[in-house]
């Protein structure tokens, strides 16, 4: 246990990323953008031990996945499904100006999006569902999705939600050759305007390298959840929602603050013994020895201080009065209150996209939503009596500039 004050000075010097892995990141990218779906192939068999004579997989199998999911499953899908495309509608930017303004917006969907779905320890039709929903709301044509082959096949709830969410292409290669195709392009992949969707270090660090050339939605690093907690909360429910995040994998990150050292002593010994059943454990169990804090905050205002200075990706506030924590917790991907939000629901069903900002990125970024699919551009028409009021004050700055042809193509019009 740390204070929060110590928490924060130790915070300052966290490493999150290892910058060893980017030169062999800009080495696989170099080789796919030179050999195409050779060096494709070739990564799936070195990296994944899968040999993949074809690298899409057949729309047709993404129909017959759909038709083959049991009852519960299709429903669970769906629902989810229906709420996130409710909530992306919702929210969509549309150019509500009239026409007849002198400036004004518009907003036109991405040609061609890319989504990376992580299927390392386990597989995300839930990541589908959080971007590609986005996607198809946007009114984006070509949606491609990216998925690192598997011995038996891309995973059939993976493929079913590509089919309800109208993904035009699905390949079986994932890692940061993956990235580098939809950058690039190859025989088999047409490269994309923009990409996004989780994955490991790779993925993060090939999308730093081919950012520029095609747009990303962020660089990310190890999920994370920060929980505020007092002596009303559920200290059980509060233990699973800790293994729930460690058990995405061992660089997992995990803090739980309080005002109260005896709920922060009695939580840690309900994860020790939880912990001994817990299933993966064996991944929970190593994010906990390594990325686990509890934080002992002296007041209200410390404990939104703590929070801030993290700017986690998941914030869980479970207290008493968890809406006064809402003005003054500015810097965090998603904010769940209460008992009844638990973080989980996020990642499936609430609506807004579990893609959010990692590694205090939170700071100056935000969650996917349905407008980082679009692209906007200004539209300016004025009227011959706005140009002579405004004329004067631009035809001096720039003769201030000394861009003289500047002034001239004012003065012109005068």
């Amino acid at each position: 246990m740390l204070k929060a004050q110590q928490f924060i000075e130790q915070f300052a010097q966290n490493e999150t990323l290892d910058e060893s892995l980017y030169p062999l990141v800009r080495d696989i990218c170099e080789e796919v953008k030179l050999k195409g779906d050779r060096a494709l192939k070739n990564y799936n068999l070195t990296f994944d031990h899968v040999k993949t004579d074809q690298l899409e997989v057949a729309q047709s199998k993404l129909k017959e996945a759909y038709d083959n999911l049991d009852e519960t499953t299709r429903h669970a899908l769906e629902q989810s499904y229906k709420r996130i495309k409710a909530y992306q509608e919702k929210i969509k930017t549309n150019m509500t100006q009239l026409k007849s303004e002198e400036c004004y917006e518009i907003y036109h969907p991405i040609e061609r999006v890319g989504i990376y779905v992580p299927g390392g320890k386990a597989s995300y039709p839930s990541t589908v569902l959080m971007t590609a929903t986005l996607a198809q709301v946007a009114g984006v044509k070509h949606i491609t999705v990216v998925t690192p082959p598997q011995p038996d096949g891309i995973c059939k709830e993976v493929l079913a939600v590509c089919f309800i969410t109208g993904v035009n292409h699905v390949y079986q290669v994932g890692g940061a050759q993956s990235i580098a195709a939809l950058t690039y392009g190859t025989d088999a992949i047409k490269k994309v305007d923009k990409i996004v969707g989780p994955g490991n270090q790779f993925v993060a660090y090939a999308k730093k390298y081919v950012f520029g050339q095609v747009g990303i939605d962020q660089i990310a690093g190890p999920t994370e959840i920060a929980l505020i907690i007092d002596d009303t909360a559920d200290l059980d429910a509060i233990t699973y929602d800790v293994f729930a995040q460690a058990e995405h994998d061992e660089m997992a990150r995990t803090y739980v603050i309080s005002e109260d050292e005896n709920v922060l002593n009695q939580l840690k010994t309900k994860i020790t013994k939880a912990l001994a059943d817990a299933k993966r454990k064996d991944i929970i169990s190593k994010s906990i020895a390594q990325h686990h804090y509890l934080i002992l905050a002296s007041n209200h205002d410390e404990a939104c201080q703590v929070m801030n200075t993290i700017a986690p990706e998941h914030a869980s506030i479970q207290t008493k009065a968890p809406k006064t924590y809402v003005e003054k917790i500015k810097y965090v991907g998603a904010l769940f209150l209460g008992h009844y939000s638990p973080e989980v629901i996020g990642d499936y069903v609430a609506g807004p996209s579990h893609v959010l900002p990692t590694n205090q990125t939170a700071r100056f970024s935000n969650g996917l939503t349905v407008n980082d699919f679009m692209t906007r551009n200004s539209v300016i028409q004025l009227t011959q009596q706005t140009f002579k009021e405004v004329a004067h004050s631009a035809e001096h700055i720039a003769h201030i500039e000394s861009l003289y042809n500047h002034e001239k193509s004012i003065q012109i019009r005068n």
